[in-house]
């Protein structure tokens, strides 16, 4: 058996108590068979830290906090894949991005794998597809095209069973006449997923709304351009004057990952189990920590079997002791891109 195949079949049952092991052992496949990667490990080797945190090899590393991330733009300059040799994606999911940006590049060897483990982690914390209809504004993500979070909602409206198409474009009307019917439907939940200035301007075109309170309002952050940037608590204030009192939830992912941290209203994410946050010194790449209060995010993801699972972001958070994390915003200089980048 393969690695790949026995790594992929213990996946779903991975735990917070064997998530270090299961991490530690890709990392050490992928040190050895992800050429962009190998490459990056190789020039670390020849800097005095970098020497330290691979204990002489990769082979030696024991620990998560000594495991060096590829930085996030690697995914922008090389082909991300972890060998064996030749495989052809069968998926393409490029970043969102403005014409003057080089928009970032996963190629997905496995759609279904994609799919199938973003839809446990979304039932993870909301329970069977099948009890919601998903509703969504992502207009840039739409025009742009090989988003990887169109095909997530796609796909989930699809398993849903919802007879009502899930995707409205700047039909604002159409959409809340879509939300209206959604509510009546008996034993189903309604999901309006946006990016934040889709549901700002959705929201401000429709204007308080007692008869569209009671849906589940997720953001994916993410303003394009179109709008001021915002902390994300005034964004969800402003939205619920329009969808009511309930807390707006949020997604935090991107073109790079495979899996999603959700947060339930209480602006904290939370990771599911196949991925885990860590915190490092924004300006030194080897300070992470299994805990600090605040830093810039490196996320292992193990769903990136067949790209890199160890990421260096350019996203700033501030942790809390129960492991729940607050995105802060972007580094200095840094595109704005993915899912819930909030300033």
């Amino acid at each position: 058996m393969s690695f790949r195949t026995d790594f992929l079949q213990q996946l779903p049952h991975v735990t917070a108590s064997t998530f270090e092991a299961a991490a530690l052992a890709l990392f050490r496949h992928q040190a050895a068979h992800c050429p962009p990667y190998a490459e990056y490990l190789a020039t670390l080797s020849h800097t005095r830290q970098g020497r330290a945190r691979l204990n002489g090899a990769p082979a030696n590393v024991s620990r998560l906090v000594d495991i060096p991330f590829l930085p996030i733009e690697f995914f922008k300059t090389h082909e991300v894949r972890t060998e064996p040799a030749g495989w052809a994606p069968e998926e393409e999911f490029l970043s969102s991005g403005t014409t003057l940006q080089q928009r970032s590049r996963h190629l997905v060897r496995a759609p279904a794998l994609y799919r199938e483990n973003a839809a446990r982690i979304f039932e993870h914390y909301y329970g069977p597809l099948t009890g919601w209809t998903f509703l969504a504004l992502l207009p840039s993500y739409l025009e742009q095209g090989q988003s990887s979070l169109v095909a997530m909602v796609d796909y989930f409206a699809r398993q849903s069973g919802q007879t009502q198409p899930a995707f409205f474009l700047h039909d604002h009307a159409a959409l809340r006449l879509a939300l209206l019917k959604a509510k009546q439907e008996p034993g189903r939940r309604v999901m309006l997923i946006g990016v934040s200035y889709a549901l700002l301007d959705f929201a401000a075109a429709t204007g308080p709304a007692p008869e569209l309170q009671g849906l589940t309002v997720l953001e994916t952050g993410g303003m394009k351009g179109r709008r001021r940037e915002m902390i994300r608590e005034e964004l969800h204030q402003e939205l619920q004057v329009a969808f009511g009192p309930a807390g707006i939830h949020s997604e935090y992912g991107m073109t790079e990952l495979l899996s999603q941290a959700y947060s339930l209203g209480d602006g904290r994410f939370h990771c599911p189990a196949p991925l885990r946050v860590l915190l490092r010194e924004p300006s030194d790449p080897f300070s992470v920590a299994a805990f600090r209060p605040d830093g810039a995010i490196n996320v292992i993801d193990l769903a990136n079997v067949d790209s890199c699972a160890f990421i260096e972001t350019k996203d700033l958070a501030r942790m809390h002791p129960d492991g729940g994390f607050e995105v802060l915003g972007r580094m200095d200089n840094s595109d704005v891109r993915g899912c819930n980048q909030m300033v």
